[in-house]
């Protein structure tokens, strides 16, 4: 293909998404802006700048892997979550705008200056490192079981400046030996291992282990509530990421483990998303 102008290149790699992609011009404007290394509005301002050669050819090739079902995050390296820009891989889940409402959750806690917050499962760190970065002050903990995630965790910690957060390897609360938290956090595996939209979208490309639990999904859910009435300090509370038909399960097993104050909060799209509870 000979070279395209800005504005030839987007229209032809929207063109090329549009059957494969619920939001094919977005992601033609996030390759071609990764080819071109310039911001957005430069899509607009410089519609009819043409493309180099090597960034007609690097497009092209970044095309084909998104129309093989390849996640954007994956092609570029990168994804923005809570307005920061996270490194990802194939080794770890794909920070979703769905979690963000995790943040949320704990940032609408009235919680001390010396908050210590453990979240387990790290991935990307994204959880953990978006809430040290709003409080700076707090002690910051974050596991996961996967050494390639921990180390993913940890170039994100440094690009962020955010060397305070402490990442650990390990079975979920296996390498703390008995401290206690103020809060709790989670986005665990939670689908149920025989779900038809495994073999769906971006999570084709996306480490099952960090997808899919035993028990319809519910195993490490329950684990973590479970063990984590060792982890709490009095008054603690807990909040887990679970999936959009989970809620009324999760109640009432933090309910049977004499937590209080359970409560549901919807994601963006007004599904029940993460529900909250209090250890005692």
């Amino acid at each position: 293909m000979s070279t395209q102008s800005i504005a030839q290149a987007l229209a032809w790699a929207t063109s090329e998404f549009s059957a494969i992609s619920d939001s094919p011009k977005l992601d033609a404007q996030v390759l071609l802006l990764h080819v071109i290394e310039k911001p957005k509005s430069y899509l607009y301002g410089w519609s009819d700048a043409q493309l180099l050669e090597a960034q007609q050819s690097h497009l092209e090739r970044l095309v084909a892997r998104r129309k093989q079902g390849e996640p954007i995050a994956h092609i570029t390296g990168t994804r923005e979550f809570w307005s920061l820009p996270f490194y990802v891989n194939a080794s770890t889940l794909i920070p979703r705008p769905d979690t963000e409402t995790l943040v949320e959750t704990v940032l609408a806690q009235a919680l001390p200056e010396d908050t210590k917050l453990l979240d387990l499962g790290t991935g990307t760190g994204a959880i953990a490192l978006s809430l040290a970065n709003e409080h700076p002050s707090w002690r910051v903990t974050a596991i996961d079981y996967s050494s390639d995630a921990v180390e993913l965790a940890k170039r994100n910690r440094q690009a962020l400046a955010l060397e305070h957060v402490n990442i650990l390897q390990g079975s979920w609360y296996e390498p703390l030996k008995g401290e206690q938290f103020n809060v709790i956090v989670s986005n665990p595996p939670y689908i149920d291992p025989e779900d038809p939209h495994l073999e769906q979208g971006d999570v084709r490309f996306e480490p099952r282990s960090a997808l899919v639990a035993e028990d319809e999904g519910y195993a490490d859910l329950f684990h973590i509530i479970s063990e984590g009435r060792k982890h709490l300090l009095p008054g603690g509370f807990m909040a887990l990421e679970h999936g959009y038909n989970q809620a009324a399960v999760i109640h009432n097993f933090f309910a049977q483990l004499a937590y209080i104050n359970i409560l549901t909060i919807k994601d963006m799209a007004g599904c029940d998303r993460i529900t909250v509870a209090t250890w005692p």
